[in-house]
């Protein structure tokens, strides 16, 4: 009896180490490279919208990923303006506060947004609508966020993540 008592308490104890998850902590200050997924127009999209990025390398942590290559990173129009006449210029910024990891621990982000302005016209619009009346209705241009379109996530606060 108390040899199966013995060889089941040994099963048990080898069951919980082969399901403990191991885990690294992602420290405050790190830099996590992403991606835009898409291109993003700031004429095509409102503000309050999620646009997505991506992260582009793993993050590798104590020999382990932390966070993998392609995890999908969740952001918010914070402007869009697109361009207009008398040479205005088009904005566009996107808060990105936090990634969600497939186990479902998310990591924030201090401060961090991607912001693209296109080039302000108004000064020749304005001169040369001086002589020639059409010329005010110059534009600037506009605000255009390409695919691949790169930015650098901080990571906020030390988080501790479960590995695979």
């Amino acid at each position: 009896m108390k040899k199966q008592f013995l060889v089941a308490a040994c099963m048990a104890l080898a069951t919980s180490f082969a399901f403990a998850q191991k885990s690294v902590t992602v420290k405050a200050g790190t830099i996590v490279p992403l991606q835009a997924v898409k291109q993003i127009k700031a004429a095509d999209v409102n503000e309050g919208e999620t646009v997505d990025f991506r992260v582009a390398n793993d993050i590798i942590v104590d020999n382990n990923i932390a966070i993998q290559k392609g995890t999908i990173v969740k952001g918010t129009v914070n402007e869009a303006k697109k361009s207009s006449i008398a040479g205005t210029k088009g904005r566009l910024v996107i808060n990105i506060s936090n990634l969600i990891l497939p186990s479902g621990e998310q990591i924030y982000f201090s401060n961090t947004a991607a912001r693209i302005y296109g080039k302000n016209r108004t000064p020749l619009a304005v001169i040369t609508g001086i002589f020639v009346w059409p010329c005010i209705f110059i534009p600037g241009t506009k605000a255009v966020m390409p695919e691949g379109y790169e930015i650098q996530a901080t990571v906020a606060s030390n988080t501790e993540v479960k590995i695979n």
